[in-house]
């Protein structure tokens, strides 16, 4: 995996390769590579043994021209500055491809959050919660869940939210639990968006998903919710990774089961449904019908991308390649489905979550995974009307094309303010 690659240097290449298809003026097109603010801020939190630690955090509001702005907040001892850049630009542009009323933000948490405790992980929680108040809203932006945060950090920013404000408001974030004003389906909604994603390319390209093999990179939330809805359109999960290594069966395994014991052990190691076989980056060039890479961003960069073995890559993390990886690949023939329409189901549903929580009226979770599909394969559809009519030379490019030109429209009817 390569080190070197600054996100958000690929986000604002990734734009560039768009605009070679769009007829913008280069100062529209400038204005969309950069955020619009980044907070960043050094929470200073006392530990479970009387010691005081300091956590860097941020959140980047990139861009609110189609609506409030919405991301994740993760916990990993690799966020930056450019990191939370990157992936609230990302965010942009998958809510735009899909047709939700967002904007993009991301925020994030250096820390390991491995190495405290429960009460610990709530001071933390709770600090950046208090910081982030004069900034979040439920018509200014709205935080969600990303890595190593879910449904109990979610209420904890809620309550702290609505403690200091003395008011009740849901809506002001999403990823909660049900009993919080959640919504069902949330938790699957990114791994089913990959799935739709994965069902759709696999017709789009005239290829059988029946016993199609699959390599997995990452095994948290999304990876496995993918897998085991992919296994369920009859595809065969042979191969999983997570941060212990990797697991592989030919004739595939029980990706619930996988799912399990890690749940139960802490990793995927020792899987008895498969044999314990090499690294992360291994996986990726194992020779597969379909690779899904769902754990950070640079996992597969142009040295990597040279010995990727698999016909299709959808991508349930984001940014999972850099651009020479892009380049490779695409010079390759390997069909990439890009990460801002085969994860958005995420975000999609963190939206409905927002509408449901602001009518204080709840669907049922078929309800949520009907309207899910309908979005995810409305924007599938013009995906690759895009990249038919364009000539686009990959998915990528095509799928910000479509992006673009929705963020555009609205930045032009809503004017610059002076």
């Amino acid at each position: 995996m390569s080190d070197e690659v600054n996100p958000f240097e690929s986000l604002q290449e990734q734009i560039d390769d768009a605009a070679a298809y769009l007829e913008y003026p280069t100062d529209v097109l400038e204005r969309l590579k950069h955020p619009e603010r980044v907070l960043e801020t050094n929470l200073s939190v006392e530990l479970d043994d009387g010691s005081i630690e300091v956590f860097p955090a941020f959140r980047s509001q990139f861009n609110g021209d189609r609506g409030p702005y919405k991301g994740g907040i993760r916990y990993h001892p690799q966020v930056s500055r450019d990191e939370v850049k990157a992936l609230s630009g990302w965010m942009v542009y998958k809510c735009a491809a899909v047709g939700i009323p967002y904007g993009g933000g991301k925020g994030g948490i250096r820390l390991d959050p491995r190495r405290y405790s429960a009460a610990e992980l709530e001071r933390i929680t709770r600090s950046f919660a208090k910081e982030l108040r004069p900034f979040i809203g439920v018509d200014k932006d709205i935080p969600a869940p990303d890595v190593n945060t879910g449904q109990r950090e979610m209420n904890w920013i809620k309550d702290t939210y609505e403690t200091l404000e003395n008011t009740t408001e849901p809506g002001v974030i999403t990823g909660k639990a049900p009993e919080s004003g959640g919504s069902a389906g949330r938790v699957e909604a990114t791994g089913r968006s990959v799935m739709l994603t994965t069902r759709e390319a696999f017709d789009y390209l005239d290829r059988d998903i029946e016993n199609a093999t699959v390599a997995v990179q990452g095994y948290g939330n999304a990876g496995s919710v993918a897998a085991k809805l992919i296994d369920d359109l009859g595809a065969k999960i042979v191969a999983a990774s997570d941060s212990s290594g990797a697991i592989y069966n030919p004739d595939g395994f029980d990706a619930r089961a996988a799912k399990d014991h890690k749940r139960e052990t802490g990793s995927l190691a020792g899987f008895e449904g498969a044999t314990d076989q090499g690294s992360n980056e291994e996986l990726l060039t194992m020779d597969v019908d379909l690779l899904v890479p769902a754990a950070l961003e640079n996992a597969i960069d142009g040295d990597i991308a040279r010995n990727v073995e698999a016909d299709i890559i959808v991508e349930a993390a984001n940014g999972p390649l850099t651009p020479r990886a892009d380049d490779v690949l695409t010079d390759r023939d390997v069909a990439v489905f890009p990460d801002i329409l085969a994860n958005a189901g995420g975000v999609t549903v963190s939206y409905f979550e927002w509408v449901q929580n602001r009518q204080r009226f709840y669907w049922s979770e078929e309800r949520v995974n009907d309207e899910l599909e309908t979005i995810i394969t409305n924007a599938f559809e013009n995906l690759v009307a895009t990249y038919e009519r364009t000539d686009a030379p990959s998915f990528r490019t095509a799928m910000y094309v479509v992006a673009i030109e929705r963020v555009v429209n609205a930045a032009e009817e809503g004017g610059i303010w002076p």
